[in-house]
């Protein structure tokens, strides 16, 4: 059961649309058919993270982290957004003030048609520099050895690594401190430092999470809502949609 007050009643300014910040996990984009790295099946089972997700294995093998990222873009490519993608899409054209935060590295969420995504690991249709990270490129095919930066370094996939720093993760706390009502969806809020993101939500804040296994991920404060992303997620923005205000009833 949904419970909880309309979070546009308790705002001061009525003409303000509350905003919505949702943070997404991999569990979002598993029913668009792209595997976690935690899955006992798919290209993760066969490259162990520290060899092609970490700095030290692109330094010590990059042709064989060029070749992994090469088939998981393949992958994303081929994937379509399903129905949690679409539904806060459509929530945002519906006039909603809507903001992404995600940890995935996929455009699922842009190609439903979202035009507020931080992503917060990096984007894997992009490339970077490997010795000047504002040096950004887009990346139309594959990745090779000796595609090369403007100053003449090796190209690596623009995402964060495992060791490495999130450069976005200032802003994700202020989005979240921002937030009238926060969404979780599709992630089990174990990798730090995005799992501490809670922790900037104002106390008025509403907070749920929609993940099969919500119950044993929810802390204390957050409404464990027991589904997939593909039905909670359109379900939660239907009745949103018929209210017009950010209420779980």
């Amino acid at each position: 059961m949904l419970t909880g007050e309309p979070v546009g009643e308790r705002h001061p300014n009525a003409g303000t649309p509350p905003h919505l910040v949702v943070f997404t996990g991999s569990g979002i984009s598993v029913e668009s058919g792209i595997k976690t790295f935690r899955a006992s099946d798919g290209l993760w089972e066969e490259h162990p993270v520290e060899q092609v997700a970490t700095p030290e294995g692109f330094r010590a093998d990059p042709e064989r982290v060029l070749a992994f990222y090469n088939q998981r873009r393949a992958q994303i490519r081929r994937a379509q957004p399903n129905a949690a993608h679409k539904a806060l899409a459509t929530l945002e054209q519906d006039g909603f003030n809507v903001s992404i935060i995600t940890q995935n590295i996929d455009d699922l969420h842009e190609r439903a048609g979202s035009r507020h995504v931080l992503h917060l690991h990096g984007e894997i249709l992009k490339a970077r520099s490997s010795v000047d990270a504002s040096l950004r490129y887009p990346v139309a095919g594959d990745m090779t050895l000796g595609d090369l930066c403007d100053k003449g370094s090796q190209l690596r996939p623009d995402v964060v690594w495992f060791g490495e720093s999130v450069p976005l993760f200032e802003q994700a706390c202020e989005l979240a401190s921002q937030a009238d009502f926060f969404l979780v969806v599709g992630t089990s809020l174990a990798v730090m430092p995005a799992a501490s993101l809670l922790s900037y939500i104002g106390v008025d804040a509403p907070c749920a999470l929609i993940d099969p296994d919500a119950d044993a991920l929810t802390p204390p404060g957050v409404l464990a809502i027991n589904t997939t992303a593909g039905e909670g997620v359109p379900a939660l923005v239907e009745r949103w949609r018929r209210q017009r205000s950010l209420a779980l009833d």
